[in-house]
């Protein structure tokens, strides 16, 4: 059984997430060197400020990056980038050398996207016996030039890592910007997406932009992400029937909120300062890594899967958001209930032009069109992986929300501890895209178009990954 307990931190205005595994013995020398690097790269995640299209994209950059410099040490395997070519001869294809290669390439990887923790990255290169300024073995120099022509590749494929992810394509939203203490009074489309102006965690007032809008324009791993999400039927027009009802059922929703619900809606937020929807799955797959005691070759190739699933998620979610442009429903409820009174969380009743989601005041939204949701996409797509990887569904995590922990209603909610049990990883991934609905930040509609469109990005991401180390490339 996996456990990940959320507990309480300093004025309760932090939630600290450990992890602990329990009823599974331990494996012998602890977690394998590609379970270390994920750890260091999830830890650079958390003190970063990359939101989670970044964040899924880094990820899968550094663990293509480890498996690339794996591959040159198999004897079937191909790069993704300089196929066969890096192979190593028999001799050399020892533990000590793949382990070598494929930490010289994370290194590299880890400190071109994340420069400023550097230090961190060559400490652990430091613990692990290798010293970054001095690569002078075949095998550094292998990991190198596996790694090196992957960001060469990564530098120029429509993410604008180099320019500080800026947007590529002129985006520009169509409604001035929401102050979310006041009450709304008007909005030029209702339907589409709308900046909101709020104080964030460090007191100031903020009005974030769209993230990454050029991001459907980033490469595909599986070759496929936009095409998946080309295919996603549009969600319902403004001042449909169809808009109404969704508006009507997140309120209705968020005035039911219980403290468990409550509590899967802070599990699953994700927010800033936390590893985003694609590291907190790769948290799954090191306790997945532990419970099937796996060894080197088999969490190359599992996290370079999951990672690049999740890198595709977030084009194709990022793809759809930006296609559809729609409004989030902070801003639909309060066009559609302004001069109502309408139940809310807590409890109370409020004035439909200031609801407000079950969400932390200092972030009440994310900065993106709500139709997918993002949650809902990663979600899918890394259950599908880890499924197939393992060759079963059979997940059996949990984690305990502990009491007063919540980031919305600290010391008060949860009133005892909550614990959240998945069997399988389906599972999780619904209940992962429930939380944004309970959180009052998506509709049904994207949530559930959400988890369709991963699990096929999962798929196609997947089979990808297979024929690469397969040989088939």
């Amino acid at each position: 059984m996996h456990l990940r307990t959320i507990r309480p931190a300093a004025a309760l205005l932090v939630t600290l997430l450990t992890l602990a595994l329990t009823a599974v013995p331990a494996r012998a020398g602890g977690p394998t060197l590609v379970v270390r690097w994920n750890q260091a790269l999830l830890s650079a995640v958390r003190g970063g400020t990359l939101g989670p299209p970044m964040v899924s994209r880094a990820l899968a950059i550094a663990h293509t990056c480890a498996y690339d410099a794996w591959a040159a040490y198999d004897a079937v395997a191909v790069g993704t980038r300089l196929g066969g070519t890096l192979r190593r001869p028999p001799a050399e294809r020892t533990e000590a050398n793949k382990a070598e290669a494929i930490s010289y390439a994370v290194h590299l990887a880890a400190t071109d996207l994340y420069p400023g923790q550097r230090a961190t990255f060559d400490a652990l290169m430091a613990e692990l016996g290798h010293d970054p300024a001095a690569p002078d073995s075949q095998a550094a120099q292998t990991g190198l030039a596996a790694c090196q022509a992957v960001l060469d590749h990564r530098h120029a494929d429509g993410s604008n890592q180099l320019g500080g992810y800026a947007d590529t394509t002129g985006y520009a939203p169509v409604n001035a910007p929401v102050v979310v203490a006041e009450p709304l009074t008007t909005l030029a489309q209702p339907g589409r997406w709308a900046p909101l102006t709020y104080r964030n965690a460090a007191g100031a007032l903020v009005t974030p932009p769209f993230l990454v809008p050029h991001w459907g324009q980033v490469a595909s791993f599986s070759g496929s992400a936009r095409a998946l999400a080309d295919a996603v039927p549009a969600p319902a027009p403004y001042g449909s029937a169809g808009w109404q009802a969704q508006a009507a059922e997140i309120v209705a929703t968020t005035a039911a909120l219980d403290d468990r619900s409550k509590s899967i809606a802070d599990y699953w937020s994700d927010g800033p300062a936390s590893e985003t929807p694609p590291g907190h799955w790769c948290l799954f797959a090191q306790q997945v890594s532990a419970r099937d005691r796996h060894g080197l070759d088999q969490d190359v190739k599992l996290f370079f899967a999951l990672a690049n699933a999740g890198m595709d998620a977030g084009i194709a979610a990022w793809e759809v958001k930006r296609d559809h442009d729609s409004g989030r429903p902070i801003t639909a409820i309060r066009d559609q209930y302004r001069g109502q009174r309408i139940p809310t969380w807590g409890g109370r009743t409020v004035d439909g032009a200031l609801w407000v989601p079950y969400q932390p005041a200092t972030f009440p939204t994310p900065p993106f069109g709500e139709y997918v949701s993002g949650h809902s996409t990663f979600s899918a797509a890394a259950a599908e992986v880890l499924r197939r990887f393992t060759g079963s569904d059979v997940f059996g995590g949990q984690a305990v929300v502990a009491a007063g922990s919540s980031k919305v209603e600290p010391g008060v909610t949860p009133a005892r501890d909550v614990t959240l049990r998945w069997r399988t990883y389906s599972e999780a991934a619904e209940q992962a895209g429930l939380s944004r609905r309970y959180g009052g930040i998506h509709f049904r509609a994207g949530d559930q178009e959400g988890r369709a469109l991963g699990r096929a990005v999962g798929d196609a991401a997947w089979k990808r990954a297979a024929a690469y180390w397969t040989g088939r490339g």
